[in-house]
């Protein structure tokens, strides 16, 4: 009998290590995630009979004092992180720049940034109605948004134009979007659960198998996701 397993991803859509993460790959398309190339291998080989993974999105908020109202980026960020050091930001956007280069990543940093509370509730409804294929598009259009187009997080204008990279009607979309209420309550106590179980960074990605889960915290390598993938395989038996 095929053992169901889930992998839970864990992030923030501000967090430019979760977007390396999901755009790094040694031996294929810049547009595919390490998660996902690992898990095709895995899809291929032999073992795949035994277990079948799905990969299921938690929110965390990196900044959750940041407001609603969008204000600059660089500035925010300079301040919050490098105690408004411009020499310390200025390092930050040169380490950036150099590792975002080898996946594929133009990084920018102006634009604005805010809360990502809603961003968070429109991804948490939609990989309910719609799936995680639907999510994932989402999400990547969330991290291109940000970190590449300089748009606000979590404005109305940046969560229609990523439902709508999904392949979802703004008819259908917008009325979610614009309710600010609606699943708020759901996401705020998942938002919680995840610092009750002891995430304190982003991303983590737990792998779930029947003799223990095993948690890998910051962007890693394709063949250690797929090693991961093998050693829940192995333990499944």
């Amino acid at each position: 009998m095929t053992y169901e397993a889930q992998i839970s991803f864990t992030l923030d859509t501000i967090c430019p290590w979760t977007y390396l993460a999901k755009k790094r790959s040694v031996l294929f398309s810049l547009y595919q995630s390490l998660l996902d190339e690992a898990l095709r291998r895995f899809r291929a080989s032999d073992e795949a009979k035994d277990v079948t993974f799905t990969v299921k999105y938690f929110p965390y908020q990196l900044y959750p004092g940041a407001t609603k109202e969008p204000e600059s980026r660089y500035d925010w960020y300079k301040r919050s992180r490098y105690g408004d050091s411009e020499e310390k930001m200025k390092t930050y956007i040169a380490l950036m720049s150099g590792y975002g280069a080898t996946a594929g990543i133009k990084f920018k940093f102006g634009g604005t940034v805010s809360n990502t509370m809603d961003a968070h509730r429109v991804i948490q409804h939609f990989q309910e109605e719609k799936g995680p294929e639907t999510v994932d598009k989402i999400i990547n259009s969330l991290y291109l948004q940000f970190f590449e187009h300089e748009q606000n997080p979590s404005s109305d204008e940046t969560l229609l134009k990523a439902t709508s990279d999904a392949g979802i009607p703004e008819s259908e979309a917008k009325p979610f979007i614009e309710d600010k209420n609606d699943g708020m309550l759901d996401v705020k106590n998942l938002v919680r659960q995840q610092a009750g179980n002891g995430i304190d960074s982003v991303p983590t990605i737990m792998f779930e198998g029947k003799r223990r889960d095993i948690e890998l915290v910051g962007a890693k390598e394709v063949e250690e996701y797929e090693k991961t993938l093998r050693q829940i395989v192995k333990e499944s038996k």
